[in-house]
């Protein structure tokens, strides 16, 4: 048992919100455990053997409110202390980080090697006060976490811009590297239009439910319109997800057969064949399965996900031999596995699929932040960085989408009529630095499409939405507003893709890379 003490202003706390909290084992995967705050202490009960991390929703000073995780911890009857754990794992992640990324090298005087020696200060005077005055030991952690994290994000953005740049120098960015995702109904004309002026390529839905109302019966004319549409423009197309079961996708009549695998697997196979068929000499590259590692709708068993993975991209690959066959990690922090066992976490379904040889191209990272839903809540950048190195280890090219909303939702969802299956509301998600608006939507879309555009491995970055609408899987998270106006996030978009395509300067990247809208300290080297 692990047992975990809390304290603020300068009191133990009576009452702890356990927001987002779920441990982590030793491989990075989640844990089975119930982590309840009780008798003043965070206590969790696990259910699995080994040293687990916590990690857990909370306020950070200036930082924002993120879910912060400690150290691989051992059981214990005494009570660990929950800042100084937290900041013991965010050192360990700088030092890393540093190392990992051969910037050991900084100048002595640079800003962040001198808060990486405060932090370290911080984190020994926290140490030595634990045993005789644990109030000055949590303030003193706290301290040295809220600096830590504040140096790790402007290492992380340091680290990208140096790549970007150093990407763009040599000519190897991508020539379609900016995209976004729309909706088949929003089919005007100015948004056509906003598309060829500012995207490279475009993310086409294939919903099942808007495709098929009736078992056995389609309807082709808005998905014809768009395809014939971007085909004349000569606008390169991602289609799918072909195979999702995102509850706001899937047709109501599928449902009869969720008990029946076998029947299922024939209506996914009859349904991904007839979309293929249809566009495969329009559509180039597919979405193939989005997030069947959540495995969050059907009692499917290890074997039938990946089964159906197999399946899928192998029909894909029978009907169009050239298509780029894509598949999508959702929630890619994986929380979702220490509540069902019967999913699969997404650096093992990722590394199942690479050593199992099934026949696919590159992954889809999906990155949503900002709403109180399973793997939305709110992230630090350096976290993010971190995740996506982690799929580099793949051997496979990678696609990023990201969304942040332009305003906090828990107002608009409180205002709008539930569905069955909607996850009950949590009136918090966290946010970055501070509550999301919609300037810090369009920093946060700066920091993350550099972000991932410098990692080498990385082929393109796409907005997840280009405009709201009311069935949006992150409410507010469009770049325009459902009136079609531009918002900030819009802007910086098209200044990013102005900043790769710009062949008059080697860098130009400046401007991008700000953090709480202040420009970086200068790179080393």
């Amino acid at each position: 048992m692990l047992k975990f003490q809390v304290y603020d202003n300068g009191a133990a706390v009576q009452d702890w919100p356990v927001r987002n909290a779920h441990l982590i084992g030793s491989d990075n995967s989640a844990m089975r455990g119930d982590i309840t705050f009780e008798e003043g202490l965070i206590q969790v009960n696990k259910r699995e053997l080994g040293s687990a991390s916590l990690a857990i929703q909370q306020p950070v000073g200036d930082c924002g409110e993120l879910t912060i995780q400690t150290t691989l911890l051992p059981d214990r009857e005494d009570p660990y202390l929950l800042s100084l754990e937290q900041a013991r794992h965010r050192l360990m992640m700088l030092y890393n980080k540093l190392e990992d990324w051969g910037m050991f090298d900084l100048d002595i005087d640079h800003p962040i090697h001198k808060r990486l020696e405060q932090c370290k200060l911080l984190f020994i005077d926290s140490l030595c006060h634990q045993g005789t005055d644990p109030v000055k030991a949590d303030s003193l952690a706290k301290e040295c976490l809220i600096n830590a994290i504040d140096a790790s994000e402007e290492l992380a953005l340091i680290h990208a811009q140096s790549l970007l740049n150093r990407r763009k120098s040599a000519g190897v960015l991508p020539k379609y590297a900016v995209g976004c995702s729309v909706t088949l109904a929003q089919d005007s004309e100015p948004v056509r239009s906003a598309i060829l002026s500012n995207f490279d390529f475009v993310y086409l839905p294939t919903p099942w439910k808007e495709l098929s109302v009736a078992e056995g019966e389609y309807r082709w004319e808005t998905m014809d319109d768009w395809v014939q549409w971007a085909a004349k423009n000569r606008v390169p197309m991602v289609g799918g997800p072909l195979v999702s079961f995102d509850h706001h996708v899937l047709p109501e009549w599928i449902y009869i057969w969720e008990h029946d695998y076998d029947a299922l697997r024939d209506l996914i196979y009859e349904h991904t064949e007839r979309i293929v068929t249809r566009y495969k000499n329009s559509i180039r590259a597919w979405n193939t399965v989005s997030g069947l590692h959540v495995n969050s709708q059907f009692n499917f068993s290890f074997d039938q996900l990946m089964d159906l993975s197999r399946m899928s991209t192998m029909l894909v690959k029978k009907i169009q031999p050239a298509a780029k066959v894509l598949i999508e990690i959702r929630q890619p922090f994986g929380e979702y596995y220490g509540q069902n066992q019967r999913s699969i976490p997404p650096l093992m379904y990722s590394d199942l699929l690479v050593q199992g040889g099934i026949n696919f191209d590159a992954f889809i990272i999906k990155v949503l932040m900002g709403q109180a839903v399973s793997g939305q809540y709110t992230r630090d950048l350096m976290q993010i960085s971190n995740l996506l190195d982690q799929f580099a280890v793949f051997g496979k090219p990678v696609h990023v989408v990201v969304a942040a909303p332009s305003d906090p939702v828990m107002e608009w969802m409180i205002s709008q009529p539930g569905e069955e299956g909607d996850e009950p509301l949590d009136p918090d998600c966290g946010h970055w630095r501070t509550p999301w608006s919609q300037g810090v939507q369009s920093r946060w879309l700066g920091a993350l499409f550099g972000m991932a555009m410098s990692k080498p491995f990385v082929e393109t970055v796409s907005w997840n939405e280009l405009i709201d609408h009311t069935d949006a899987e992150l409410p507010l998270g469009g770049l325009v507003s459902e009136e079609q106006q531009p918002k900030k996030a819009f802007q910086s978009l098209i200044d990013f893709r102005k900043a790769l395509t710009d062949k008059d300067s080697a860098n130009g990247f400046e401007s991008v890379f700000t953090l709480n809208g202040k420009p970086l300290s200068p790179t080393h080297g």
